[in-house]
């Protein structure tokens, strides 16, 4: 199976969305926005190209990691991670979107200052050890639920953002400075 590895640079275009699975499993869901420049030659001036939005997801430690971020809609950020496109039916109609399972998530340093703090991890590494094992062997069980569940919960959320002005017109977003 051929994975489509991606890096979009953008801004967090909604606030982070954090919660445990029943299985004990952190989840953070996120949606990125990702707006192109172009250097208009005949004006003479850079101008924004429509935005690009994406369902970015985040498991386990990264999403951990990512909740004692405190990133916050407006923050410039880069995501790498797995490009998914999800079907599903809404209204009688076949739709798709596209998301990224992201395995690293990190300010953009282009546009401000971060200072880096590594994760504290257990006195006893043997107990984190077990954990591990005993999600990894939970996870494998029921990966094929969560993901069907996570995909419905991701779906609705993004469907009710609403991106527009009180003109009905969508504004160009920027990452902030």
């Amino acid at each position: 199976m051929n994975e489509a590895v991606v890096t979009v640079i953008g801004f967090v275009a909604q606030d982070p969305i954090f919660e445990v699975l029943a299985s004990g499993t952190s989840l953070m869901s996120l949606r990125i926005g990702s707006t192109p420049r172009r250097y208009d030659r005949e004006i003479g001036q850079w101008r924004d190209d429509d935005p690009m939005f994406l369902t970015v997801t985040c498991w386990r430690t990264l999403a951990d990691n990512l909740q004692s971020c405190e990133l916050q809609r407006g923050d410039p950020i880069i995501v790498t991670g797995k490009l998914r496109i999800r079907e599903y039916v809404k209204d009688g109609q076949k739709r798709f979107s596209a998301q990224i399972e992201a395995t690293t998530v990190g300010h953009d340093l282009s546009r401000g200052v971060a200072r880096f703090q590594r994760a504290q991890r257990s006195a006893f590494p043997e107990d984190r050890r077990e954990a591990d094992d005993m999600a990894d062997r939970w996870l494998e069980a029921d990966l094929d639920e969560d993901a069907e569940e996570l995909t419905t919960q991701l779906t609705d959320k993004s469907e009710n953002i609403d991106d527009t002005d009180e003109d009905g017109d969508t504004p160009p977003f920027r990452a902030a400075a």
